[in-house]
């Protein structure tokens, strides 16, 4: 797997490729390579042993990515996902993905809402869980819920598109 994200307004490349068992992995960031084993705990924390080094990482979910915290160091990570650029005009790093997709190979866990339901800009839809960390795909926009294409459980991948929401009109317009 493979991934492009945003650490601190920096692009980096991530490749991800699991070995010897669900908790094992051999990350590739930029020019290097490292095995990596990663156990989640309660509260947030991540023990992670990198290269025989062992390190506990704290992750807090916000509005616009996660806080990652690593030995008195905060770092802003966001999913740069396809399309990610740094070309004048690219889009914002702080806006929703228009589609409700997960940002990895992930397991549904949780349905927030049903057909017909208003929702609104940043409101939780669907949660998703990955390597045994939870992710809240939210609302691009305000609007309807039009149809769920997921249920409780499926294994579901970037480009999937989880929830459709119909696009309402602002009483401006």
């Amino acid at each position: 797997m493979h991934y492009q994200l945003d650490i601190e307004g920096e692009a980096v490349s991530l490749g991800f490729s699991p070995v010897e068992g669900k908790n094992t992995a051999e990350v590739s960031v930029d020019a290097g390579t490292h095995r990596v084993c990663f156990h989640a705990l309660p509260d947030g924390r991540l023990h992670l042993v990198i290269d025989g080094k062992a390190i506990e990482a704290f992750l807090v979910a916000v509005d616009n990515g996660k806080q990652v915290f690593i030995d008195g160091h905060t770092f802003l990570v966001r999913n740069a996902g396809k399309g990610y650029s740094r070309r004048p005009g690219a889009r914002s790093a702080d806006e929703i993905p228009d589609q409700v997709t997960p940002p990895m190979p992930s397991v549904v866990v949780r349905i927030l809402v049903r057909a017909g339901d208003r929702v609104r800009r940043g409101q939780g839809l669907v949660v998703v869980s990955a390597m045994k960390m939870e992710t809240t795909l939210v609302a691009p926009h305000d609007g309807r819920v039009a149809g769920i294409n997921t249920a409780v459980d499926a294994k579901v991948a970037p480009g999937d598109i989880l929830v459709d929401i119909e696009k309402e009109a602002s009483k401006d317009e």
